[in-house]
């Protein structure tokens, strides 16, 4: 089985008020692409990668007209892709939402929200104190992650295998409306301070299905990783570190712990105008409890200038470029 997480950079904008699909040549909200380029971009990267499930982060919208479901089955279906079938959970006010598309012929999957004393639900409200002055901070997900309860329909023993699904998207630590250095420097700070808390309660939520014996996929944008950006040193972790703790695994993610000897992954791509070059990150991650590390995990980013089979074509390494500034993050493994 193949799963699969893939940002897809303002897919929202690619359907009107109604979910239908707008295909023609007016300017995509992706810089230098416009949207029958994007569209068909995306359709072709996701028939390549060819998986039973797929992780939308930046899904289609969820408003007072618009559907995620419909709008990314509308896709499917033009598309001509296996993963035909969508599920989201809670909406946001954002237009990135989080959803799922899946080939219903191989699991099923149905938005399962759980909420306990220590994690509630995710659209709800966490309290921890965030500046250790003993009062407890509110803390929101401004994009709820995406509870699934997901059933295959193969296995060893043909009796299908359980997993508890979750798909997120954490919130970014960019300083948006700061001016000044200081206020810089004060909004950063925030944000980090809310991104760990978001970290900690997703970490309390995986550690919960761990306790129970279930197994746990987490999939998406956690926009963060060890060393990114100087703030983390006030916290000594990343966002990456806390949701994986010791309880998930993802050999990318892991990578950014050991000494830094070799060239590290990255799964985007962004241009910075102010020096005119492109710098890379790594963001996006498919990471799995140890109860499936025994089920043969294999790994992917389809980067298109550090996969050699990517690079080597032409036509996909081009797709890949047009579809997203982020790129599918693959895991291959045998569920069915």
């Amino acid at each position: 089985m193949r799963l699969a997480t893939y940002n897809i950079e303002w897919f929202a904008n690619l359907f009107d008020a109604e979910d239908n699909l707008l295909l023609d040549g007016e300017r995509s909200s992706r810089h230098g692409v416009d949207r029958y380029t994007q569209g068909q971009a995306i359709a072709q990267v996701l028939r390549r990668i060819d998986a039973d499930a797929v992780m939308v982060v930046e899904a289609p919208n969820t408003g007072r007209s618009q559907r995620t479901t419909r709008a990314l089955e509308r896709f499917a279906a033009e598309a001509g892709l296996r993963a035909r079938e969508a599920v989201s959970g809670f909406p946001n006010d954002t237009q990135q939402e989080i959803a799922l598309l899946f080939d219903p012929d191989v699991l099923d999957a149905r938005h399962d929200a759980r909420s306990s004393a220590d994690a509630p639900r995710f659209d709800g409200v966490f309290g921890i104190d965030l500046d250790v002055d003993a009062q407890a901070d509110q803390v929101r997900f401004s994009k709820p992650p995406l509870e699934l309860a997901v059933t295959t329909k193969g296995g060893p023993d043909k009796k299908g295998v359980e997993l508890r699904m979750i798909g997120a998207h954490l919130k970014s630590k960019a300083p948006h409306g700061a001016r000044t250095k200081n206020e810089v420097t004060t909004v950063s700070i925030a944000n980090r301070r809310k991104q760990l808390a978001q970290a900690i309660w997703l970490h309390r939520r995986v550690a919960e299905h761990a306790a129970a014996g279930e197994h746990v996929v987490v999939l998406g944008d956690l926009n963060d990783g060890p060393g990114l950006d100087e703030f983390e040193k006030l916290f000594g972790q990343s966002s990456v570190e806390i949701v994986m703790g010791s309880l998930l695994n993802d050999p990318h993610a892991q990578s950014l712990l050991r000494p830094r000897t070799t060239v590290l992954p990255s799964t985007s791509r962004f241009y910075n105008p102010e020096t005119k070059r492109y710098f890379c990150a790594l963001l996006d991650y498919v990471m799995i409890s140890h109860s499936l590390m025994g089920l043969q995990p294999k790994w992917r980013i389809w980067h298109p200038f550090e996969d050699a089979e990517c690079y080597g074509d032409a036509e996909l390494r081009q797709a890949l470029l047009n579809a997203s500034d982020h790129f599918p993050v693959t895991l291959d493994i045998a569920l069915a």
